[in-house]
């Protein structure tokens, strides 16, 4: 680990785009030895990830799985997130200890929202099972809330990432650990040909240093 962490006092801050859980965010922060106060996070909307970077408004985000996008650039692989499935209290998985890939072919899914990657998607809620059954991603919304309402009601399921375990706490929600899907990796991206400041890239690299160990 880094010999000290810095402090708000000695250096500037990074903007750091997440979604969901700030645990992943948390994990990334300590790794790239800085104080929490020394980083100013910000939620990204699910529905249009990449707009807060390609507008200015962040320094750097958070991203899982691959992406294919040619204005951006990625870190090397930070940590990875287990894979989960959310589900309402009353569903028949819900008390689970874990769940396979192949049971969730029986419940609708979610198809992508607003314009996420298609291709990310197929990682995040994949179209077919390993055995080659279906995934039903039948199901559209717009909001997060929205999505939730749906699992609650036990009208959907969400194939997700274990880190929603922190943000998933709604009355009528649970999220059950999914035994037979590899994590996703976890990596940062930022504008390909925008100018990375001192401070930015102190911050990707130390994390990628610290990963590596």
């Amino acid at each position: 680990m880094p010999e000290q962490t810095l402090t708000a006092a000695d250096t500037p801050t990074v903007r750091l785009g997440y979604h969901g859980s700030t645990e992943v965010a948390a994990r990334i922060i300590r790794l790239a030895g800085r104080d929490e106060a020394t980083v100013r996070l910000s939620e990204y909307d699910v529905a249009d990830p990449f707009r807060g970077i390609r507008a200015g408004e962040l320094d750097v985000m958070i991203v899982k799985f691959g992406i294919n996008e040619p204005d951006l650039v990625t870190s090397r692989v930070l940590t990875q997130d287990a894979r989960a499935v959310v589900v309402g209290s009353q569903h028949p998985l819900a008390t689970r200890e874990s769940v396979s890939i192949e049971e969730l072919a029986d419940y609708d899914a979610f198809a992508p929202p607003g314009i996420f990657p298609t291709y990310v998607w197929d990682e995040v809620v994949p179209p077919r099972t390993p055995a080659g059954r279906p995934i039903r991603r039948n199901r559209r919304v717009d909001t997060i809330p929205e999505m939730r309402r749906l699992i609650a009601a036990g009208e959907a399921i969400h194939i997700s990432l274990i880190s929603l375990a922190d943000v998933a706490r709604p009355p009528g929600i649970r999220v059950v650990p999914i035994h037979d899907l590899p994590p996703a990796p976890v990596t940062l991206a930022w504008l390909r040909d925008s100018e990375v400041h001192d401070h930015v890239r102190d911050f990707i690299t130390t994390a990628e240093t610290e990963a590596s160990r």
